[in-house]
C-alpha cells in the first residue's frame, strides 16, 4: 500500500499547492517514523485502510474518515495523557491550511478525539474508525502477541511495576465494554477473538 499517493489523492480536491501537499505528508510520515514507535506507526494505518476498504460501502464520507485515519495518532508520546487532544489540533491547523470546510475539519477533529476512550459514537463513519483502529486485538493469536510486545516497546520507559497494572486496566476496559467493537461488521468479525486474546494477555502479565 502507498500511504503517500493515497495521501496526495486525498489532499488534491483541496489545493493545487503540490509543495503544501508534499510538506504535510513528509510531516506525517516522519510523525509516525519517530524513534519509539514500535506499534503507532506506519504499518498501522496500513493495517486500518486494509480493513476499511472492506466496508468502504458502508461509509458516508470516506474522504474525512482518511484524513482521521492519518492524523489519529500523528502525536504520539508514551508518557502523554493529551495525545488524541494535540492530534486533533494539530489536524485542524493543518486541514485548515488545505482550505477545507470547517464542518468537515470539526467531524475529522471529533474522530480523532473518540479514539480516546473508544466509547460507541452515535457517528456512524466514527464507529468504523474506532473499530479499524482496534481490528489488531482480534487478529491471530501470534499477531496478537507481536502487538503487544511492541506496545510494551513504546512503553520501554516504564518499569514492569509500572506497566502491568497500566496494561492490565486497559485490557480490563476493553472487556468491560458493552462490546469492543461498535460495527455489526467489525464485530461478527474479531470480537470473540479478541476477547480470547485479551484474556490470555491478562493471564501472562
Amino acid at each position: 500500500m502507498n500511504l503517500k499517493s493515497r495521501f496526495e489523492q486525498l489532499c488534491s480536491p483541496f489545493t493545487e499547492d503540490q509543495q503544501l501537499i508534499c510538506d504535510l505528508w513528509k510531516e506525517v510520515e516522519t510523525q509516525y517514523s519517530e524513534k519509539g514507535r514500535h506499534y503507532h506507526n506506519l504499518l498501522h494505518l496500513e493495517n486500518m485502510f486494509r480493513e476499511l476498504e472492506e466496508v468502504r460501502i458502508n461509509i458516508s464520507d470516506f474522504t474525512a474518515l482518511s484524513f482521521s485515519v492519518f492524523y489519529h495518532d500523528v502525536i504520539y508520546d508514551a508518557t502523554s495523557k493529551a495525545n488524541e487532544e494535540k492530534s486533533a489540533a494539530k489536524a485542524e491547523k493543518r486541514l485548515a491550511e488545505l482550505h477545507m470546510r470547517q464542518d468537515t475539519i470539526s467531524i475529522i477533529s471529533e474522530q480523532i478525539l473518540a479514539t480516546k476512550s473508544h466509547q460507541r459514537s452515535d457517528e456512524g463513519d466514527t464507529n468504523y474508525l474506532l473499530d479499524a483502529d482496534l481490528s489488531v486485538l482480534g487478529k491471530d493469536f501470534k499477531t496478537y502477541m507481536e502487538y503487544t510486545q511492541n506496545i510494551r516497546k513504546e512503553y520501554s520507559i516504564y518499569p514492569d511495576f509500572l506497566y502491568k497494572p497500566g496494561r492490565k486496566k486497559v485490557l480490563k476496559h476493553f472487556l468491560e465494554l458493552e462490546s469492543i467493537f461498535k460495527t455489526a461488521y467489525f464485530k461478527e468479525k474479531y470480537e470473540i477473538q479478541a476477547k480470547e486474546n485479551i484474556e490470555a494477555e491478562l493471564r501472562l502479565l
